[in-house]
């Protein structure tokens, strides 16, 4: 709800693709920071820091909604408050997905991620459908009470999680952990990750999506819908409505089936996901656009799910909140993408640049698969195991 209703508040009042995608990558100006918040959920407990960090959401957007409901609300305001979220919501991707790690089964990993993405995929489809419908009705003060309210929701719950005994930090290794540097810690869940293959090639994976494909329909959708199919917030809504129902049910295929080649189908459904973009970026009507995005939904979500699987099964325990750390920098691509996006477009327009990504994209993807092949392609690879 509130990417979508900010997004199109700062193209609305500025005018500016060029500012869209600046807003766009300030909700990522805490991606550096995102390995240190693995080390402090590995040393306080993961389900702590989750509610922590869903804390200062509320007091963020409760300060934007007094804003709007004073009246006194620009798009400095707004591009201010959204990389001081950004500082910390980059990271709450790959806290929870140590929170899961932590509380699941190792042979029950895939489904429960799956089943884990689902629940954010519902929350994607309805927040792109009742945020435009909320800020188009009500405008951008109320939108923002219902906001505020789910973020309270949201902390409450989270503190509602119970995390198995065994599995808990205890304060005897707490304190010992504070009395070791964070960067010493930072360090040896960065060295963890460089020893494996296998992981290396899933980081990598993860980079060139965010830098080239993410963009497409991350930052620039409000772009697409007013500029490219001359429509409103609704047709907005639509379109990531369309991407988020394609995630959700690449999520409950993986977690229905459960039992798959994880490396194989990674390089499988991100090259899907490039060519469905490819598509999308060429269609004429909003019907087939949305068709194509549903498409890339589907392929992105069982990407995702598999770059987590093959790191969270690879990773020691003691490692998953720095691995997942070292997976959330990233994103780091995705700001980069937005903004080279921004430029390109003001000079050769959308479909030269969504072009231009996609090729960068399945290049970079298959220099990968070549290069690692033996551990991402061969049938009896670790990666590969059911």
């Amino acid at each position: 709800m509130e990417t979508i209703i900010l997004g199109w508040y700062v193209l609305v009042e500025t005018g500016s693709v060029l500012l869209l995608t600046l807003f766009a990558s300030l909700n990522y100006t805490g991606t550096l920071l995102a390995p240190l918040f693995g080390v402090i959920g590995d040393r306080i407990g993961h389900r702590d820091l989750l509610a922590a960090m869903r804390a200062s959401y509320i007091v963020l957007a409760a300060t934007l909604m007094a804003l709007a409901l004073s009246g006194h609300l620009n798009a400095s305001y707004v591009l201010v408050i959204a990389g001081l979220m950004g500082l910390v919501r980059p990271s709450d991707l790959g806290v929870r997905g140590a929170l899961v790690a932590t509380i699941m089964p190792h042979d029950q990993l895939i489904g429960s991620i799956a089943v884990s993405r689902t629940t954010m995929d519902l929350a994607r489809i309805a927040g792109a459908l009742s945020g435009a419908g909320l800020f188009a009705g009500s405008g951008l003060g109320p939108a923002y009470v219902v906001i505020v309210s789910l973020y309270v929701i949201s902390t409450a719950l989270t503190l509602c999680v119970v995390v198995p005994a065994e599995r808990r930090p205890s304060a005897e290794s707490v304190s010992g952990a504070l009395q070791r540097s964070p960067f010493r810690d930072l360090r040896e869940g960065v060295d963890h990750v460089w020893t494996s293959p296998r992981m290396r090639a899933a980081i990598w994976i993860a980079f060139i999506t965010n830098l080239t494909a993410y963009p497409l329909t991350n930052g620039l959708l409000p772009y697409i819908a007013r500029e490219i199919y001359d429509s409103n917030q609704t047709i907005l809504g639509y379109l990531s409505a369309a991407f988020a129902i394609g995630s959700l049910i690449g999520s409950v295929t993986l977690s229905v089936v459960g039992s798959v080649r994880v490396a194989r189908l990674m390089i499988a459904t991100t090259a899907t996901w490039y060519l469905t973009l490819l598509l999308f970026a060429r269609m004429p009507s909003i019907p087939a656009a949305m068709c194509s995005l549903t498409i890339a939904g589907i392929s992105q979500s069982m990407s995702m799910i598999t770059i987590a699987v093959i790191l969270m099964r690879t990773a020691s325990e003691r490692f998953r909140g720095r691995v997942m750390g070292v997976r959330m920098l990233t994103i780091y691509g995705l700001p980069i993408g937005l903004l080279a996006a921004g430029s390109l477009i003001d000079h050769v327009g959308f479909v030269a640049t969504a072009t231009l990504y996609v090729a960068a994209g399945l290049a970079m993807l298959m220099a990968i698969a070549v290069h690692w092949r033996t551990d991402l392609l061969h049938l009896h690879a670790p990666a590969n195991a059911k």
